[in-house]
């Protein structure tokens, strides 16, 4: 190991410069969708873009700390940063405040955060240490399983508050076990549940009459099933066991058909039920549950291929997207600055998140390579959902789009996720594991 002089030497500025565009570019959106006559100055604590200029203030304060710390001192601490998270996950679903449907915050005075954006943070930690310690037996179920442990104890406590947005974010650090030998059929399931959740929802409501029979949708989905199964089984009867996998397979899929209604009538809530319904098409309610996605498709539409201009975009400046500096804030940019806007932004995202993972890449440290990848699959899953939520191919669950969103909670944990691998990866020339 050796000194250094400047401790800014081997930092990654080119990532250090596209969270600087990024973090500029959503607070100019942001001073545009709060914009009034009576909010034109910074005023930091008075407008909701001078409170995000402070933000990013403390966070560039943080950012520059984290530089300044010894590489090891993540690695040593990423058990104790989970344990808080858990904590802090456990305390606010007793003490933690109700805010659009989900006890995930704790509220004093004017500060209020969400204890998952540490609980991120801790995770990714975590699991990129007990990966690196694990390393050699990672292909064993024990381990594997313990990993996914990691993941899910943290997804579980937030499904219970319930916040959605946020238990998805940390089933894409699937991800990281994915780079490090987990089988691709996971994802695929994965797929096929989605397609047999989508399927339930749609065919509960049709029903056909066949051969002067009444057929209802889910009778015909269970029928064909059978079939498939059937068929899966004569092709490949000469196989070694191929009957206790088909039938497994057919008892699994047709019990999880079965219990869709189950999960979506009582675990979602009302709101979440009504945006699914409204994206699949199964009901059309643009003055209701579709409100939202409805104006933030006219504020794209009206955006156009160079966009309105800077505080012209009539659906921002007359207020008709809700939450539009907060969870549709990609649709101010739209208004504004149109295609080329949108654009110049999602190859900035694009370009952050693939230098992530070449970083991690060239690491020689499996910490480092491990929590690169933690971070780029949060940062990937904050960033395709918002988008896609904000042009109706996402159900809106109210996830923040990294370093746009208005919220100090958000800003500082995304800062803490990408700087703390900027200074990992700015030790990866003197680091052998």
């Amino acid at each position: 190991m050796r000194s250094r002089r400047n401790i800014f030497e081997d930092i990654d500025w080119i990532t250090v410069l596209i969270y600087a565009l990024l973090a500029f570019f959503g607070w100019v959106c942001i001073y545009s969708a709060t914009y009034s006559d009576a909010n034109i100055g910074l005023g930091l604590t008075e407008t909701n873009h001078g409170k995000q200029m402070l933000f990013m203030i403390i966070s560039s304060i943080v950012a520059i700390a984290i530089l300044f710390l010894d590489h090891r001192f993540f690695e040593t601490l990423a058990y104790g940063v989970y344990g808080l998270g858990l904590t802090l996950l456990l305390l606010v679903l007793v003490f933690g405040s109700e805010i659009k449907g989900a006890q995930s915050w704790f509220v004093m005075g004017p500060i209020s955060f969400q204890p998952s954006e540490i609980a991120k943070y801790g995770t990714a930690l975590a699991l990129a240490k007990f990966i690196s310690a694990n390393h050699n037996t990672f292909n064993t179920l024990q381990t594997r399983l313990k990993a996914t442990a990691i993941i899910g104890i943290p997804a579980a406590l937030i499904m219970l508050q319930p916040d959605v947005g946020s238990m998805l974010v940390f089933t894409a650090l699937s991800i990281v076990l994915y780079r490090e030998g987990l089988s691709g059929w996971f994802f695929v399931l994965g797929f096929i549940a989605i397609i047999i959740f989508i399927s339930a929802l749609f065919l509960k409501q049709y029903e056909w009459v066949i051969f002067g029979t009444l057929i209802k949708g889910k009778v015909a989905f269970i029928t064909f099933m059978v079939l498939l199964s059937s068929f899966s089984y004569y092709v490949f009867r000469k196989a070694k066991g191929s009957l206790l996998i088909i039938s497994g397979a057919l008892t699994a899929m047709v019990g999880f058909f079965l219990s869709v209604d189950y999960v979506f009538d009582n675990v979602l809530k009302i709101h979440h039920q009504n945006r699914i319904n409204e994206l699949l098409g199964i009901v059309s309610d643009p003055k209701g549950a579709g409100y939202n996605v409805h104006q933030s498709m006219i504020a794209f539409g009206s955006g156009g291929f160079s966009g309105r201009g800077f505080l012209e975009g009539t659906q921002t400046q007359l207020k008709y997207v809700p939450e539009q500096f907060t969870d549709f804030i990609f649709s101010t940019l739209g208004e504004e600055w149109g295609f080329l806007g949108t654009f110049l932004v999602i190859t900035l995202f694009v370009v952050l998140m693939a230098r992530i993972v070449w970083l991690s890449e060239k690491q020689r440290s499996i910490f480092t390579r491990m929590y690169g990848y933690s971070v780029a699959s949060i940062f990937f899953i904050h960033f395709v959902i918002n988008i896609g939520m904000t042009i109706g191919l996402a159900p809106v669950i109210g996830i923040p789009l990294p370093f746009f969103s208005y919220g100090g909670s958000s800003l500082l944990s995304f800062t803490l996720l990408l700087f703390t691998f900027i200074k990992l990866d700015s030790e990866r020339k003197f680091v052998l594991r």
